[in-house]
């Protein structure tokens, strides 16, 4: 047993993998990969495979690549490879130099095509699209043998270099595997290898117009890398047979595919092709809009790589496919924000109040603790003067009985400061809607007690009118508002109406003047909060909530 090998409980595939170094495979080495389609923006799902694939690799000392199979240049963009770098980057998966993409391969590639070939193993298709799907077969039924299947090696390798030098048109003509029109796996009927694509690639150019096949350039790159195990979601299960015969017939490295259960989430959309269509459509802002799914979303909406990595751990590796509740990925936020975030106070919805018997021009500066887990996060002044905001919904004119907040001729306590007591409310004449509170505060209660020992069941946060800054703060909801959106034809129709509201006039404290994306803030008793990486800048101040205070799945664990 290798001497790496990690001595803590296994998952199904740290087994598979603890065993095959036990028993020397691949000179004991351990060598993983993750390769994207550089065709749309990672998601939350995506995180899954990038935190499995490079952790497998760190606990056996192994090497981990990020290689993007770039195979499709209708579909791809240098944009959605930037992303995915910085995303991956983002999780703490490190490549080192190990940069790659299948496109480096072409030309390897096109040889391993030409071996088969020249092994009468794979031919020149003439049939079309429509043709090839009637020609296949269904689930019950075998397929035939293309007409142009027993084309003599000579014309397969003279029709493949025309369609290299680009004299077909696009679609006319496929290469393909000759494998078994009657094999029960429809993937090994006869697959197609390459397709004649007139497309400028995002690296190679103009330089092809033949594009391998995902399937073909998947387990070939892996080879040429030293790749020794290839983890891929359950989707490719039905797949690794085709993998397996590719390289087997080539007689080259063969790493070892195995395959684990995707991940999916309550509430949540994980396909690309979907997530697409939303962005296409504008139903959302773009791939990073706060409320998406893509890690570029999460990360501007507030989620820490360190939450993320642990929602995937917490999640597991499992053979099984199953439904995780979004709790859980708002959980794992939570815990990792309340050892982290500042504690401030923000008023979102503001109700000025006057204190009457305090100075109209002194101002204090009272102590706040910034995190009471943290004890390396310090503490900072806060201003407090005679006029001060707290939340409207912290006062009821007419309260039910089990109101602890404000009201007429009820006491609080301001947090980190004093008790105050509501003596005359000031009402819009035209309106009747409350504007303006009057109040009397105890200076003896300034240590946040009453020297004669009386309590008061509410505290308020607050902000001092005088000091305050303005600021914009969004309140994000989930964007589908229902369990499985999938589960109708047209998911979009799911889509939550409520999954944004926008709060304008919004003060927060002068301390959050410099705040700065990935500086994360807990809004006493309003949720966790981050300044928006876009929109937010010094003087125009704008935040996104991350998650909310209440924590359904930790309540979902105790019952």
């Amino acid at each position: 047993m290798s001497p790496n090998e990690p001595k803590e409980s296994l998952d199904f595939i740290r087994t598979i993998i603890a065993a095959d170094v036990a028993a020397g495979k691949s000179g004991y080495r351990v060598h993983t990969r993750f390769p994207p389609e550089p065709n749309g923006y990672l998601h939350i799902g995506h995180a899954k495979s990038i935190c499995l694939n490079s952790g497998v690799a760190r606990e056996y000392n192994g090497l981990f690549n990020l290689r993007f199979d770039d195979t499709n240049p209708v579909k791809e963009e240098t944009e959605y490879v930037e992303s995915i770098k910085a995303d991956v980057r983002w999780l703490g998966a490190e490549w080192e130099d190990r940069l790659y993409f299948a496109s480096d391969y072409f030309d390897q590639l096109y040889e391993f095509a030409l071996k088969l070939v020249n092994d009468g193993k794979a031919y020149v298709c003439d049939l079309n699209a429509e043709e090839m799907r009637e020609y296949r077969g269904t689930l019950t039924e075998p397929g035939k043998n293309s007409p142009y299947r027993d084309r003599s090696v000579e014309e397969n390798l003279d029709l493949i270099e025309r369609m290299r030098k680009g004299e077909f048109p696009d679609g006319s003509r496929t290469l393909r595997a000759k494998i078994d029109m009657a094999a029960p796996n429809l993937n090994m009927r006869d697959p197609v290898m390459y397709r004649v694509l007139h497309a400028r690639h995002h690296r190679t150019g103009d330089k092809w117009c033949i594009y391998p096949m995902y399937d073909w350039a998947h387990g070939q790159s892996d080879s040429i890398e030293g790749i020794t195990h290839s983890l891929c979601d359950i989707s490719f299960e039905d797949h690794r047979p085709l993998y397996d015969w590719f390289l087997d017939q080539l007689g080259v490295h063969h790493p070892r595919q195995i395959e684990f259960a995707r991940l999916n989430i309550t509430y949540t959309v994980l396909s690309k092709r979907k997530l697409i269509q939303l962005v296409r459509n504008n139903q959302v802002w773009g791939w990073d809009d706060p409320r998406m799914p893509t890690l570029s979303g999460l990360r501007r909406r507030g989620y820490t790589s360190e939450s993320v990595r642990d929602f995937c751990d917490r999640v597991g590796v499992a053979k099984r496919e199953s439904m995780v509740d979004v709790a859980l990925l708002e959980y794992a936020l939570r815990e990792d924000l309340n050892k982290r975030a500042i504690r401030v106070m923000a008023v979102l919805r503001p109700l000025k109040v006057i204190i009457d018997n305090y100075p109209e021009d002194q101002v204090e500066e009272l102590d706040a603790i910034n995190n009471p887990e943290d004890d390396s996060a310090g503490s900072r002044k806060i201003p407090f003067s005679r006029e001060i905001y707290i939340e409207r919904d912290d006062f009821m004119e007419d309260p039910p009985k089990k109101f602890f907040r404000l009201s007429p001729g009820n006491e609080v306590r301001l947090k980190h400061a004093y008790f105050i007591t509501c003596d005359r409310v000031v009402k819009d004449d035209s309106t009747g809607e409350v504007v303006e509170l009057h109040c009397s505060y105890d200076p003896a209660t300034k240590s946040g007690e009453a020297q004669d020992g009386r309590k008061v069941k509410g505290t308020l946060h607050w902000v001092s009118a005088a000091h305050a800054i303005d600021a914009e703060v969004r309140l994000f909801d989930r964007l589908f508002n229902k369990e499985n959106p999938l589960d109708d034809e047209d998911f979009a129709a799911n889509l939550n109406p409520d999954s944004l509201e926008v709060l304008k006039g919004c003060r927060v404290e002068p301390c959050l003047a410099d705040a700065t994306p990935e500086t994360y803030y807990q809004f006493l008793r309003m949720g966790y909060f981050v300044a928006d990486v876009k929109d937010s800048a010094p003087g125009a101040l704008v935040f996104n909530r991350s998650v909310s205070l209440r924590d359904s799945w930790a309540k979902m664990q105790k019952k």
